[in-house]
């Protein structure tokens, strides 16, 4: 019989509610998805800011559909001291935002997440792999081992609070940032990208420590964003970006070289024709081959 898992909400709220006075904290024990859920919220007018967090999702999912398997239940066949939480972190943070551009968001949500686990970018050659943003919405481990996703989704608001101008209220919309990280080791079968974990960079990890550790910085974050944008979160970006200087395809057939993003978040790829700005609404960048010897720069 499993312990009951410990998600030190408590803690969780106090840090976040000086942040946003109306903040709560939802645990389940299972759902099919905690962005379809907090969607279904926000379409039904119920735009509160909340952060609801599954032991186990039936239908997670990531960005354009994709499905988003989430690990087995941890304890069996794992040692106690690892049995301490589910294989996976499955949580969506759901916000009234108005920023002034919604551009390069889920990067910066990224850049929060990875630095929120790995607070010191390990040096070049350092036996530690990077916890990387590969663009535009997942992390990666070095070697192209993908430990987590994003998925941002937004909504309007049914009614917007009492006394908001129009500009403002037409600004304003309901976000959710979903995020599913891979805490125990899982086997990669069926995957086209070789599944990493959380606790290949550290052996102490656990779900609800992971909670614990993103919250209240994603929730500054995200307030950060909303007054000025992707730009102050370029320069932490590339020290994570696993795609510069990479030959990627992209899914309108070409190929290029990646060569990081600008200050919307739009990805730069250099082009047989010439240099390329990609959105994350019109491609998919897969990466191919190794990292190139240098950079174009150097």
């Amino acid at each position: 019989m499993s312990l009951p898992i410990r998600w030190n909400g408590e803690a969780i709220w106090e840090a976040v509610v000086p942040l946003v006075p109306d903040f709560s904290i939802e645990i389940l024990p299972s759902i099919d998805s905690t962005n379809t859920e907090l969607m279904r919220r926000a379409r039904a007018g119920r735009c509160d800011p909340v952060l609801l967090v599954a032991e186990e999702q039936t239908a997670g999912r990531g960005r354009l559909g994709r499905p988003w398997q989430s690990g087995a239940a941890a304890g069996a066949g794992m040692p106690e001291s690892q049995a301490s939480g589910p294989a996976s972190l499955m949580m969506s943070l759901g916000l009234p935002l108005a920023p002034i551009s919604w551009s390069g968001l889920s990067l910066a949500v990224g850049v929060s997440v990875a630095d929120s686990l790995q607070p010191q970018v390990p040096a070049p050659g350092s036996a530690m792999p990077l916890l990387g943003l590969k663009w535009p919405n997942d992390l990666w481990l070095e070697g192209d081992r993908k430990c987590g996703g994003i998925l941002v989704e937004t909504a309007s608001f049914v009614a917007p609070p009492a006394g908001m101008s129009a500009a403002d209220a037409h600004a304003l919309r309901y976000v959710v940032v979903g995020i599913g990280l891979n805490v125990l080791p899982r086997p990669g079968d069926g995957m086209t990208t070789p599944p990493a974990c959380l606790q290949d960079i550290d052996a102490r990890w656990t779900a609800p420590e992971a909670l614990a550790a993103i919250v209240a910085p994603l929730v500054s974050t995200l307030q950060h964003f909303a007054r000025t944008g992707f730009a102050p979160f370029q320069q932490r970006f590339a020290e994570r970006d696993l795609l510069r200087w990479r030959s990627v395809h992209m899914s309108d057939g070409q190929s290029g070289i990646a060569a990081g993003v600008n200050d919307d978040g739009t990805l730069l790829v250099n082009t047989a024709s010439g240099e390329q700005s990609v959105t994350s609404g019109d491609v998919s960048v897969r990466p191919a081959g190794q990292p190139l010897p240098a950079s174009p720069e150097s």
